[in-house]
């Protein structure tokens, strides 16, 4: 069999049926001048995923799956859209549509994940079987979709009652033979995440006993996060893997994996069948780049502006937005009070002259003292950290200000450490309409400044900024320290606790103190109303706070019990 299946690596924006019908033609056409018989889109590749409550309008679903039935292609296309309703049945299918040659409808997604960030039952009604697409450019291919794949190899938490490749393989053994099977993705991107798919295709070739392609989407769409990196496995283990982050097209030749080609930055990686797959060191400062980008590039936002105070996650913040929307277009204000120590100014300003963006120096200790004496009455016996957060509300009326007068995005820069401990002041540094690093433990932020440091070839974040001990400065010599455990021993808490459910007792079999867990997991509970609030952030963790973390509010529970 001498076809070779081209998988369109696209970035969707939500929403834009047109603009995403246009981008699967380009990337077809370049299939076609690269000598692919026929092409795959990824998973709802003609609305973007997720649509979210787009789905729940009828019109959007017949305009998706209008569009995607008359794409014009010199190849046939296996698109990805939403399809209407199957007679006397309310809600739509999550399918795939053949275009291009033959108009019809191959099959609809069988497994609806309903974990974590995914919520599909509420929008899709599921198949009964996986689909098959025959004779398209001479090939007959077995057609699933993303979470259809993931059950056979245990690596979803649902326990579906349907297996479709185990379907798929049934049917080769009594003597539907196929020439490979395609999966259409939308598998969001978490750390370490790259090599469970790898192992999910591989195991699907192995049973399906021939080749596996996996066509997943890439970019941001808000606060998710697709790496892309499209998949051909093998039977024996073999596989070949598209670059990260990037737009593309990957060109399988299943009869040999040496000859697959990428039309698109970057290079394919070639894995011989025991060979683990390695993301690489700045895999997880390109993720929330990407995050932020994507989120400025698909919400028309031209212009960030920040609060840049000295710190390490200022500075991180800063460099992300640098890169995002370029340093011409960032803003980073120094908003220092009686209690901001100089070196703080100085290192703000050495960030921005490092990174090239813009500078300001707004001082608060005239607001400050002016807000002080107003408030008196009320400030005087009562809670001193009241005292404390109007300086950072200072500060986020200045950015907000400063945002709203010259069209830009404010952005936030708590991280998760932080905001797992209610350690950021509503409408004051939580201001803004993204955080880059709301899923970044504080010893990940460290990380993540060093790998920006290295990528540029010079200190954006200083070296003051990077060995001084965490600040607020909220107050005189106030150090974070103060009333919080070593950022190393609560960012293994908060992942252990938050990311694989660890309670009390279990923490304290890790080798931490009791009565520190019990702070930290008593302050965690105690400000969720925060994080209810917190602005979106792209998700870089298995669980991160938004969708896939859903505590209640005025609720009672003890998490020491």
């Amino acid at each position: 069999m001498a076809t070779k299946i081209a998988l369109l690596q696209s970035n969707p924006i939500v929403g834009d049926i047109n603009g995403n019908a246009v981008m699967i033609q380009k990337l077809a056409n370049l299939a076609y001048e690269s000598g692919a018989g026929f092409a795959v889109t990824t998973e709802l590749a003609i609305s973007g995923y997720p649509p979210r409550d787009l789905l729940l309008q009828d019109d959007f679903i017949s305009r998706c799956h209008q569009v995607a039935s008359d794409l014009e292609s010199p190849i046939p296309i296996l698109v990805g859209t939403p399809v209407p309703p199957i007679q006397d049945r309310s809600l739509p299918g999550n399918g795939v549509v053949r275009a291009g040659d033959s108009i019809r409808e191959v099959t609809r997604k069988q497994l609806l994940p309903t974990y974590d960030v995914f919520d599909e039952a509420r929008y899709f009604e599921a198949d009964e079987r996986p689909g098959i697409a025959r004779t398209i450019a001479g090939v007959d291919v077995g057609v699933t979709i993303c979470e259809d794949a993931w059950q056979h190899c245990g690596a979803t938490p649902n326990d579906y009652d349907s297996d479709p490749i185990a379907q798929i393989a049934e049917w080769g053994r009594q003597g539907v033979l196929l020439d490979a099977t395609v999966n259409l993705s939308a598998s969001p991107y978490h750390a370490d995440k790259s090599g469970v798919r790898i192992e999910v295709a591989r195991s699907a070739a192995s049973s399906l006993n021939h080749p596996f392609l996996l066509a997943n989407q890439v970019g941001g769409n808000d606060d998710l996060l697709f790496d892309g990196r499209s998949i051909i496995a093998w039977p024996d283990g073999t596989a070949v893997v598209a670059p990260a982050w990037k737009e593309g097209v990957l060109v399988a030749d299943l009869s040999d994996p040496s000859k697959c080609i990428w039309k698109g930055e970057g290079d394919l990686v070639h894995l011989s069948p025991n060979q683990e797959f390695n993301e690489g060191d700045n895999d997880l400062l390109d993720a929330v780049i990407t995050g932020l980008s994507d989120y400025c590039r698909k919400s028309g936002i031209k212009k960030i502006v920040l609060g840049l105070s000295g710190g390490i996650d200022s500075a991180l913040a800063a460099c992300v937005a640098s890169k995002a929307v370029g340093p011409d277009n960032v803003t980073g204000i120094s908003m220092p009070s009686r209690h901001s120590s100089q070196h703080s100014i100085d290192d703000a300003k050495a960030t921005a002259e490092t990174l090239g963006i813009n500078f300001l120096m707004y001082p608060i200790a005239k607001l400050h003292e002016t807000a002080d004496s107003e408030l008196s009455n009320i400030l005087e016996n009562g809670n001193p950290v009241a005292g404390e957060n109007l300086q950072a509300r200072l500060r986020g009326l200045i950015v907000m200000a400063h945002a709203n007068a010259n069209g830009a995005m404010a952005i936030a820069t708590g991280n998760k450490s932080e905001l797992g401990q209610g350690y950021c002041t509503l409408y004051g540094d939580m201001a803004g309409g993204y955080a880059p690093l709301g899923d970044l433990y504080k010893m990940e932020v460290y990380a993540l400044a060093r790998e920006f440091n290295e990528r540029i070839g010079a200190m954006a974040v200083n070296e003051s900024t990077l060995t001084k001990p965490p600040s607020a400065e909220l107050a005189p010599d106030q150090k974070d320290e103060d009333s919080l455990p070593p950022y190393p021993i609560l960012d293994e808490i908060l992942r252990l606790h938050i990311e694989d459910g660890l309670d009390a007792t279990q923490l304290v079999e890790h080798g931490h103190e009791l009565n520190v867990v019990n702070d930290v997991l008593t302050r965690l509970s105690r400000n969720e109303h925060k994080r209810w609030q917190m602005p979106p952030a792209p998700r870089v963790s298995k669980r991160a706070f938004g969708q896939g973390w859903r505590q209640p509010l005025a609720a009672k529970h003890d998490w020491r019990d």
